[in-house]
């Protein structure tokens, strides 16, 4: 089975060293028509093609350029009204001879938009209707009956891929602005989210330096933080964590001996509020802290608590 994938990996990557060799001025003539064009990029395509389609019309929409994945048998049923003639098609078909996907064609031409075909044969149908031609023929499929399309979809996946990234790189795409299309993700948290969207204001618990050991501990079980500040808003003089109190009462299990300003931290961690929450999380796991305050060091004012595990 090992030697069954081996030879199935080794297939498909020397079929896609063919279609790279193969890439012409081509790609750069249909690099730059997806730039100029004023309308979506619409692709099209139908079974493994339709698939494929999908995902490339999927890369296209969260890397800049606007697009959406359209079947041909719903377009050719009443799906056409999504095409506007600012448009640019994408056609998928390896053979180029797809009945589904021909059949658009006469609407494309009086709809007057660029037609992009993406066939492994430059002398079929829709390469010949296409204003511009990728060729993605390759010279073996990875299935030993040659049937299943394997290498074929792989090769228009990839081209896909390139596309997409020309696109990127050519618009000088960046991390942020991924971001804005990934809100809900890693990334998005990462470069979007700040310190100040996620931290917590209300009810922060405060205690004075001359509190009681219960009065502490009330303290720190109704803010629900596992931890105090000491001090107010504006004068924050230190912190003391639950493991702050734990450690206290290894040392001294007499309450009655433990003060607050002999348990604190006097040095605690800030974070600026517009700090974005991946650079303060980085800092937290770096100091193996799970909460930071947000305000300012040097003036020691504190607005929220951040905390790592709080979301």
């Amino acid at each position: 089975m090992k030697e069954i994938a081996k030879r199935v990996f080794d297939i498909e990557i020397a079929s896609l060293r063919f279609v790279a060799d193969a890439i012409d001025d081509e790609f750069t003539k249909v690099v730059e028509a997806i730039l100029n064009a004023r309308g979506k990029v619409i692709v099209i395509g139908i079974g493994k093609s339709g698939i494929i389609g999908k995902k490339i019309a999927a890369t296209f929409a969260s890397t800049g350029t606007p697009g959406f994945f359209l079947h041909p048998g719903e377009a050719f049923h009443g799906d056409l009204g999504m095409v506007g003639r600012e448009d640019i098609v994408i056609l998928i078909s390896y053979s180029g001879e797809t009945d589904e996907v021909l059949k658009l064609i006469p609407f494309l031409q009086w709809n007057k938009n660029v037609i992009i075909g993406i066939t492994g044969n430059p002398n079929s149908t829709v390469a010949k209707n296409s204003q511009f031609h990728l060729n993605i023929c390759i010279q073996q499929e990875a299935c030993p009956l040659a049937l299943a399309p394997t290498s074929s979809t792989t090769a228009a996946l990839v081209m896909g891929d390139a596309l997409a990234v020309a696109l990127m790189e050519s618009r000088n795409f960046q991390h942020e602005d991924f971001a804005r299309f990934h809100p809900g993700g890693s990334l998005g948290r990462k470069l979007l989210v700040r310190v100040k969207d996620l931290m917590r204001v209300d009810n922060l618990p405060f205690i004075n330096e001359d509190a009681s050991f219960t009065e502490l501990l009330l303290c720190m079980s109704e803010g629900r933080l596992g931890m105090v500040i000491v001090g107010n808003s504006k004068r924050v003089k230190g912190i003391i964590t639950d493991g702050d109190l734990r450690r206290a009462l290894v040392r001294n299990p007499d309450t009655s001996q433990l003060t607050v300003t002999d348990m604190m931290t006097k040095t605690p961690v800030f974070v600026d509020g517009n700090e974005f929450i991946h650079n303060a999380e980085q800092l937290m796991i770096h100091k193996k802290i799970t909460a930071v305050l947000v305000g300012s060091a040097t003036g020691r004012n504190v607005s929220g608590i951040y905390q790592i595990y709080n979301q």
